[in-house]
This record gives structure tokens, C-alpha cells and sequence, in this order.
């Protein structure tokens, strides 16, 4: 029996995403076993540390790269948003199964929506995009680094250490945890990072049989969103700690993306969308991209 090797983070909520992704590929036709390798990245290494310190370059995956590139395993899945842009030469992305919700969610120990949180409220989470525009939104909410898996983020809530914290809807709904819900952010208030809600199934560059296997799990409205939101992070030069936000949506042919570039502080704030055809995904997200630096958005990123 064929078998492969997927690599993966120790955390329940990677094991759990790439347990799926194991599953759907043995119940595929044709026989076939999948063996997970569990690998402790960067990021994992230092749970408690804040992120801008550990730097935001493959802190989530670059072990895991390695054990594809030193063929150790024939594939990794990832949450797309942890993807560097810019990945290693000999290694693609070959599947983007089908997207979770993509918007942010608050949970507050109180169950008090956005808008209800008392005055001053302390809000955790370690996305500079997520305090930014919660800032922009509610300039009186205080904010706070929080680190650790889901679950550590929820026990910390509990604990009363934060008022409410904000998290990636996804990742509570592949948990099970959707009743921990308080509020599903709108994205009028909160856009989500480029690729939120997405798995990026990673392979060798040339491995023609594994990417035949992994490309019955891709959606092509996955990977065109994908392609729109990371080219319009791509045009910023930026990562995961740029304050900045993308979403592409699909109605038939066309594809809008719409896109927001906001300071730490919440101001100044600058917003816009483009629209076209879903073959031109990629360089509808770079315009958008563009149109908002030459905005003025450019001083925020330097």
C-alpha cells in the first residue's frame, strides 16, 4: 500500500486540521495510508514570547518546510495565513481545500458583543491587524499580547486575565468550539488576514505523483481567493505583522477583493475595493494592493 508522510505542528488545532486533510486522502480511490509527523516549530518553541520578538519569517513553518525539502515527508499542511509569501525554492502549495467562514471572531467572558464591552475593556490577541482595526473602530479598547494554542487563549479568558479575546472563527468552528462564539466580527469592522479560513496543502516542486493525489482536496474558489488576497500582501512587501487585511469574494465569474491598511492606533485608516474577472484574481489583488499604498497607506508600512 502507497503511504505518505504529512508533516504537521504538535498544537490540537494543526493535528486536527491535518487529521482531515489524512482522512479525505485514504478515503480517495485507491489504497493508500498517510502517517503524520509531528514537528515543533519556532513559534512553538517559545509560546509565551511576543511574536514581533521571534520575527514573522516561516515562525510557524519553516521546520516543517524542512522535512519536506530533506524528504523526511511528501507534504505539510498549513493554515494559509501562516504561509510566508515568499516560500522556499522546490516547494509549492498543490492543494487549497474548500474555505472555512474567514471572518474573526470576539469571545468575551462576560458574553457581551463588540459594541457592549464596558468602556477601557482589555482585549487579547497577538494580531497587530485584528487590534488595528478594533482600534479604528473602538479607539477606547485597551489591548494586550496574547500567546498560546486555542485552547491556552480560551483558559486565559476564563481565568479572567482579558475581558474578551479575538480569534480566527475557523479555527474555533475545525475544534468544535463554535458555541465558545460571543460575536462573528463583520468585515465591515474587521477584514480578515489574507488566506483566513484556508488550508494550504504544501509538496515537493516536481513530486507529480503526491501533487496528483492532493489536487482531488483543492477548491478553485479556495485558491483563486488565495491567489487574490496574498498578491495584494505581496504588492506591500509585508507579513503577518503588517496591519493590514484582505478578502476576496466570488459571484459567478467575478471576483471582488476588498482591502484595509489601518496604524497601530487605529488612525489614519484607509480602505478600498476592486473588482473584475476570477481569471485576473491575482492582479485584481495586486491593484488593490498599489491603489491603497498610493493612498497614502505606503507611510504606514514604512
Amino acid at each position: 500500500m502507497p503511504r505518505l508522510v504529512l508533516a504537521t505542528r504538535g498544537s490540537k488545532l494543526a493535528l486536527t486540521q491535518s487529521r482531515w486533510v489524512a482522512d479525505q486522502l485514504m478515503l480517495a480511490p485507491g489504497a493508500l495510508e498517510v502517517e503524520l509527523l509531528v514537528v515543533k516549530t519556532r513559534g512553538d518553541d517559545a509560546p509565551d514570547a511576543p511574536i514581533p520578538s521571534l520575527g514573522d519569517k516561516g515562525l510557524f513553518t519553516r521546520e516543517i518546510e524542512e522535512t519536506l525539502l530533506d524528504r523526511r515527508a511528501d507534504l505539510a499542511v498549513h493554515s494559509l495565513k501562516d504561509l510566508p509569501i515568499e516560500g522556499p525554492a522546490g516547494l509549492v502549495v498543490a492543494a487549497y481545500p474548500e474555505r472555512e467562514d474567514p471572518r474573526d471572531v470576539l469571545v468575551s467572558r462576560s458574553g457581551a458583543g463588540l459594541d457592549h464591552l464596558p468602556q477601557g475593556a482589555l482585549v487579547g490577541t497577538s494580531s497587530l491587524r485584528r487590534s488595528a482595526q478594533l482600534a479604528h473602530y473602538r479607539p477606547d479598547l485597551t489591548f494586550a499580547e496574547i500567546r498560546g494554542n486555542v485552547d491556552t487563549r480560551l483558559r486565559k479568558l476564563d481565568e479572567g486575565l482579558y475581558d474578551a479575546i479575538l480569534l480566527a472563527g475557523a479555527g474555533l468552528t475545525r475544534l468544535g468550539l463554535r458555541d465558545r462564539v460571543t460575536e462573528w466580527l463583520p468585515t465591515a469592522i474587521c477584514l480578515p488576514a489574507p488566506g483566513q479560513g484556508i488550508l494550504g496543502v504544501q509538496v515537493r516542486d516536481g513530486d507529480d505523483v503526491t501533487c496528483a493525489i492532493v489536487a482531488s482536496l483543492s477548491s478553485d474558489d479556495s485558491r483563486v481567493c488565495a491567489l487574490a488576497e496574498r498578491a495584494a500582501l505581496e504588492s506591500l512587501g509585508g507579513g503577518c505583522r503588517t496591519p493590514a487585511a484582505f478578502l476576496a469574494t466570488l459571484d459567478g465569474d467575478r471576483c471582488t477583493v476588498e482591502g484595509v491598511i489601518v496604524h497601530p492606533s487605529g488612525q489614519p485608516y484607509y480602505r478600498d475595493r476592486v473588482s473584475g474577472r476570477k481569471s485576473e484574481a491575482a492582479a485584481l489583488g495586486q491593484r488593490l494592493g498599489d491603489t491603497l499604498l498610493a493612498d497614502g497607506a505606503a507611510a504606514i508600512i514604512a
